[in-house]
């Protein structure tokens, strides 16, 4: 991930969040980047305030323009800033690894910890997004920590859940996304409640024995329909007993929940004290249930105009591209035949024998729940999102199908270690031939990275990380050459070296010498650009993310 960091331009999203964390640091404003809560960005800010660049108070462009501002127009390293900027989240990534482990220990034991962590520190996604000043990693990092303490809290109701509701709080103050996840592990709260004061996990007594002896007729089956002894004092206090532990559940849910909404807030006080809701854009209008739903949030004012805005950018026209095909609106199977094709077939193998362990073998089962559901809300809720874009927005899979992988250990069969390790294997040798390229990776049915552009785009492949890559070739060979341009990033080709004219721009029959196209360009090109494409000869491509064309 260092390596990554130190080697990759700016992505396209990345500006605007180190842009916004210099605000929050010089200003104290929440005029950027409402859209997305504010933790997150004050992470990065950590990594900016030790770079100690310089920053210009009177800039008073948008939020797409204050990260370039910043970046290339202020006097700083680009190199340098970003680079500090990333540290931050690569340490937090790294921790997040650590709860894998510490969870997948809980249920499988030290081995299966370390299976865990393996196809954890392994996968390409994370390695790829957790290198990155961006908020998909921390936001489904928190919401693993909020689930194992979530599962912890079998044993110790007392000491886990409010720190449960911090880590959830803390997914909710990075990204919006994070919130269908809020019911399932407050319903999950209710269950650990339940467990700990049931089940005697921690030693305590249960309710039906504090509710008094069970009568011999009540411990020898089930009383008949009609029979008297079902109003009998003792079927009384085990009712009440009932009661009073689902209402302890409930307690403490709300606890959690009271813990989630307080980092929330203090999240948003962190940056400004004074709450100003000032934003740098217009905010959408929203209308009916979802309109509703945005006024009940215990929430500041500013994460509710950032969920308008988030629902108007749900109703924009974007363009996807899937398997050569592009269209626009969304696909719900995007994200499964996205994943499908970035994660490595071993780690696929071990997630689906995981998952089938977990819910299978009686020692792991109870934590099936835990793991699965959490996951499977998350997936389905990204599935229904507008924005085509990347499994970026799956980033929760690796880390939670991780924990799930790690219990493949728990079905005692002779063949289950063996066959892991060489899964676990096979996933690092794959992981590894693709360094240093993991925001293009996908795995060798699909033909490897170099052909992820042919059936993916945007965050999948080419993201604008690649800039710097691209002037260090063109420099070395193809010295004087005239260069034709089309690049999707947000970095500033000519900070780099790059003197380019857009192709564009001109009549094609002007268009002489190299053409250089970033491939999520390719897979959109309609019109001029893709007679252009279509009639030059591929000759080079870098960081199998831009294709260079002679003409």
């Amino acid at each position: 991930m260092v390596t990554t960091a130190v080697e990759q331009t700016p992505t396209i999203d990345e500006p605007v969040y180190v842009g916004t964390a210099a605000v929050y640091l010089h200003e104290h404003s929440l005029r950027y980047n409402p859209e997305h809560p504010p933790l997150g960005k004050l992470v990065v800010a950590a990594g900016v305030a030790l770079a100690h660049p310089h920053f210009d108070a009177s800039f008073t462009g948008d939020q797409s323009q204050v990260g370039r501002h910043l970046l290339y127009e202020s006097g700083n390293d680009p190199w340098r800033l970003m680079l500090w900027a990333r540290l931050p989240m690569i340490v937090l990534t790294l921790l997040f690894g650590l709860v894998v482990f510490a969870f997948a220990r809980d249920l499988a034991g030290d081995v299966g910890a370390l299976v865990a962590l393996a196809l954890y520190a392994f996968s390409p996604d994370v390695i790829a997004q957790g290198s990155l000043a961006t908020l998909d990693v921390p936001a489904a990092g928190f919401l693993l920590t909020s689930a194992r303490l979530v599962w912890r809290g079998r044993r110790r109701p007392r000491r886990c859940l409010p720190l449960a509701g911090a880590a959830l709080g803390a997914a909710l103050a990075t990204k919006m996304s994070s919130l269908p996840a809020v019911p399932v592990l407050l319903g999950l709260a209710v269950v650990s409640v339940w467990s700990a004061r049931r089940g005697g996990t921690t030693g305590r007594v249960s309710a039906e024995a504090a509710a008094g002896p069970i009568p011999a007729e009540a411990a020898a089956g089930p009383i008949p329909a009609g029979d008297p002894a079902r109003t009998s004092p003792a079927g009384d206090g085990r009712a009440a007993g009932r009661l009073r532990v689902l209402g302890l559940g409930l307690l403490w849910a709300g606890v959690m929940a009271a813990v989630a909404v307080a980092v929330v807030w203090a999240s948003y006080l962190a940056v400004d004290p004074h709450l100003r809701t000032v934003s740098s854009g217009p905010v959408p209008a929203v209308h009916g249930l979802r309109a509703r739903m945005v006024d009940l949030l215990p929430f500041p004012a500013s994460y509710r105009e950032g969920m308008r805005i988030q629902f108007g950018l749900e109703n924009y026209p974007w363009q996807g591209y899937l398997f050569g095909h592009l269209y626009t609106g969304h696909r719900w199977y995007y994200l499964p035949a996205a994943l499908l094709v970035k994660t490595p077939l071993g780690m696929l193998a071990l997630w689906a024998a995981g998952s089938v362990a977990l819910v299978a073998v009686r020692r792991s089962r109870p934590a099936a729940p835990y793991v699965l559901l959490p996951a499977g809300v998350l997936l389905a809720a990204a599935m229904t999102g507008s924005r085509d874009f990347g499994t970026r927005y799956a980033i929760f899979l690796p880390m939670f199908l991780a924990v799930a992988a790690g219990c493949v250990l728990t079905a005692r069969r002779r063949w289950t270690g063996p066959v892991t390790g060489a899964l676990v294997l096979f996933v690092a040798v794959s992981s590894l031939l693709t360094y240093p390229y993991y925001l293009p990776y996908s795995n060798e049915a699909f033909g490897g990275p170099t052909k992820t552009h042919l059936r993916l785009h945007d965050s999948n492949v080419d993201w604008g990380q690649d800039l710097g890559r691209l002037a260090d070739r063109l420099h070395e060979r193809y010295p004087g050459e005239r260069v034709w341009l089309v690049y999707k990033g947000s970095g500033v080709p000519s900070y780099y070296g790059i003197h380019a004219a857009d192709p564009r721009t001109a009549p094609p029959g002007e268009v002489h010498g190299l053409l250089v196209v970033s491939d999520s360009a390719v897979a959109k090109a309609r019109g001029e650009l893709a007679q252009l494409i279509h009639s030059s000869r591929a000759v080079d491509e870098v960081g199998h993310s831009i294709t260079i064309y002679r003409r």
